[in-house]
């Protein structure tokens, strides 16, 4: 079958260290979704220090169906560089890989985000290229916008 990936990124700031963002960001719970501003459940599986299995089931409608998309990531962290990755291991978007970079800023830290999501068929032209970049960029930005807020509310009190 033939595939073809799309290539976005953004930024996030926060208002914290990043040493302190890192380990918020990679501590795993079955509530992240809801963070996230998602309809759905997160299942964990701590494989060692380094390394998790995410496995997220999400409730979708498809021409007034209701069906469950499910999601598995491999997870690996790196703290000594305040990064991590993560990379799709379900039939979905298989081998989607996307990377995590904190960076330290005066008064706070950003995230670089890196995606590349892999797509079955024939690969499209440069305009319908961009324009599924931009609505991956959107969507998981907001992600990171709303997991943004709930960080401040938590680590703020």
């Amino acid at each position: 079958m033939e595939t073809y990936s799309v290539h976005f990124s953004f930024s996030q700031r926060f208002d914290f260290p990043a040493s302190k963002v890192f380990d918020w960001c990679t501590d795993y719970t079955p509530s992240d979704l809801e963070l996230m501003g998602e309809n759905g459940r997160r299942r964990v599986e701590r494989i060692n220090d380094d390394t998790f299995i995410l496995t997220d089931e999400y409730g979708t409608t498809d021409k007034s169906v209701l069906r469950t998309r499910v999601s598995a990531k491999v997870v690996r962290v790196y703290p000594e560089g305040l990064s991590w990755t993560n990379t799709r291991i379900s039939p979905d978007g298989m081998y989607s890989q996307f990377l995590y970079q904190l960076v330290p800023e005066k008064g706070g830290s950003r995230l670089e985000y890196t995606g590349s999501q892999i797509f079955s068929g024939k690969r499209p032209g440069k305009r319908k290229l961009a324009a599924i970049a931009k609505r991956l960029t959107a969507e998981d930005s907001k992600s990171w916008r709303n997991l943004a807020r709930a960080m401040a509310s938590e680590l703020s009190e």
